[in-house]
C-alpha cells in the first residue's frame, strides 16, 4: 500500500470521511422528507423515523471523528492561491458546516428527550438529555426543521462553491477531495 501523501490532496481518510458524510446526510434529509410516503404510524413511516434519528447520530459520532482528522492531517493549499476574502468566507462556510453537524443531532437528541421518547442507535437506547418537557420539545423541533432547511442552503452554497473553483476559477479545490489517486 501506498502511504505517500501528496501535499496536493487531502489525506485520504478526509477525503473518504467527506464522501461517507454526504452520503449520510442524504439519507438523513431523504428518510425525514419522504416518510410521508406511509400514512402515519404505519411501521414504515416509524422506521423511516427511526433511521433518521440514528443516522443523524451517527453523523454526530462521524463528524468528532471528522474534527479529529481535520487536526491531525493538514490542509492542502489552493492553487492557484484564491484571494484572503474567499478564503475567509471558505473558513466562515466550513466553520458553519461542522457547526449544522454538531447541532442538528443534538437537537434533535433533545427534542426526543423532550419528548419522553427511546433515543434509538442501532439497538442501544440512548438516555434522555433533558427531562420531559412537551412546551419545550416542541420548540426544540422547530428549531431543528428551520435549521435543517437552512442546512440545504448551506450544503447547496458549498457544492456551488465547488463547482464554481472547478469550472469556472479553474482552481484545485474540487479535485483535493475527490477519491481517486489523482483526484480527476
Amino acid at each position: 500500500m501506498n502511504t505517500t501523501l501528496k501535499p496536493d490532496r487531502y489525506h485520504p481518510l478526509s477525503i473518504g470521511m467527506h464522501w461517507l458524510m454526504l452520503a449520510l446526510l442524504v439519507a438523513v434529509y431523504a428518510l425525514i422528507e419522504l416518510r410521508g410516503i406511509f400514512p402515519k404510524g404505519t411501521t414504515a413511516y416509524d422506521a423511516m423515523k427511526t433511521w433518521h434519528f440514528m443516522l443523524g447520530l451517527s453523523v454526530l459520532v462521524l463528524v468528532l471523528a471528522r474534527i479529529a482528522l481535520r487536526f491531525r492531517f493538514p490542509t492542502p493549499a489552493i492553487t492557484p492561491a484564491p484571494p484572503r476574502w474567499q478564503q475567509a468566507l471558505a473558513v466562515s462556510m466550513h466553520l458553519a458546516i461542522y457547526a449544522f453537524l454538531v447541532v442538528m443531532p443534538l437537537l434533535g437528541w433533545l427534542t426526543l428527550s423532550a419528548k419522553g421518547r427511546v433515543i434509538p442507535f442501532f439497538g442501544l437506547d440512548l438516555p434522555p438529555l433533558i427531562g420531559v418537557d412537551r412546551g419545550l420539545a416542541g420548540s426544540l423541533e422547530d428549531l431543528h426543521e428551520l435549521i435543517g432547511v437552512i442546512g440545504y442552503w448551506i450544503f447547496g452554497l458549498h457544492a456551488a462553491a465547488a463547482l464554481v473553483h472547478h469550472y469556472l476559477m479553474r482552481d484545485d479545490t474540487l479535485r483535493r477531495m475527490l477519491p481517486g489517486s489523482s483526484g480527476r
